[in-house]
């Protein structure tokens, strides 16, 4: 007879082992003060309860419109934000409210960021050498002679010449920029890379490029990406699971297959609608879905379901309850008061 108390135990422990990162209602609000005294009068809520966990050796990808909280979310995971409330916990370690110098000693190197633009993230004053150098001498990573032949192996990692070390960002395109930060972003070995719309700012062909280079280096270094992006067919392209963000609450999350072929949320039918089809494409019908209204303010989300003053099957429960982010298939989670 099969004792269903072990295999809890061992499922359980199964999935502690694969779980890199888990986020447990995870919310930032940024306070609104005004008058002479500078008295808190609201929030701004960035990022209203995200619950989520990510994998060893996946991507994440995490989308929405502009506002809806992604690049608060990843600042937030890094700790370059401090959460309002909820739990971030990294390798089973809550980092949540970890001071600057215990982060620095924990997790700091072990979750790294590459960022939107990456010619604003690169000191200008500086050369390759001293901008992939910095994290190494800053947490003491190998010995000081050996540093720079590090530098030169992450530049040929990441497809410049190592002869380019001398040199200085504004002497490189783009996507040889975003190229650097990645390198950066390797120096020190991380578990985690979170992607803040990495590739948004380069031309698509160098998209692709970049796209192609950090999925091999995913297989290469065993690296898990958290991919943000408003660019759906880039994140269907790279991500393993996607997120759907909306006014800072999530409103679905399935692997990609099921999400794009079956979208259950009425606001991810609505963004996968606007990606755009080629000519000619066989058997690919998509129905266009225009959401009226502008995106809520943070500061004043609606009452009940977020998305329920722009949703064009709203029902009198969406405006007065909150629906609960559930499962509702294998590994497919909605939090929708229609789908039911």
């Amino acid at each position: 007879m099969i004792d269903s108390t072990n295999l809890e135990k061992e499922q359980q422990v199964k999935e502690e082992t694969t779980t890199l990162l888990e986020l447990q209602n995870m919310k930032k609000y940024f306070p609104i003060k005004a008058g002479l005294l500078q008295k808190t009068v609201g929030n701004v809520k960035a990022v209203d309860g995200i619950t989520l966990k990510v994998k060893k050796g996946e991507t994440l990808g995490i989308v929405g419109e502009s506002g809806c909280g992604k690049s608060t979310a990843g600042r937030t995971i890094i700790r370059l934000y401090e959460p309002t409330e909820g739990k971030i916990i990294f390798k089973g370690q809550d980092i949540s409210h970890m001071g600057e110098s215990e982060l620095r000693k924990s997790i700091r190197k072990d979750i790294q960021m590459i960022f939107q633009d990456p010619f604003a993230t690169l000191n200008p004053r500086k050369t390759l050498r001293s901008i992939i150098k910095e994290p190494m001498n800053t947490h003491n990573l190998y010995k000081p002679k050996e540093r720079d032949e590090k530098v030169k192996e992450l530049l040929e990692t990441v497809g410049l010449n190592s002869s380019f070390i001398n040199r200085y960002p504004h002497e490189f395109s783009g996507g040889q920029r975003q190229r650097i930060g990645i390198a950066r972003a390797l120096a020190l070995k991380p578990d985690l890379i979170i992607a803040d719309e990495a590739v948004s700012a380069l031309d698509v062909s160098i998209q692709a490029q970049i796209i192609n280079l950090m999925q091999d280096l995913q297989k290469d270094f065993g690296l898990t990406y958290i991919f943000i992006s408003h660019d759906l067919s880039v994140v269907r392209h790279i991500s393993d699971r996607v997120a759907v963000l909306y006014l800072g609450q999530m409103m679905e999350l399935a692997n990609k297959v099921d999400l794009y072929a079956n979208p259950l949320h009425p606001y991810t039918q609505a963004l996968l609608s606007a990606v755009p089809v080629p000519k000619g494409s066989k058997g690919v019908k998509r129905e266009r879905i225009v959401l009226k209204g502008e995106l809520p303010s943070p500061s004043n989300p609606p009452t009940g379901c977020v998305f329920h003053t722009r949703c064009p099957a709203a029902t009198e429960i969406c405006k007065q309850v909150v629906p609960q982010f559930k499962e509702v298939e294998k590994d497919h989670f909605v939090a929708c008061h229609l789908y039911e």
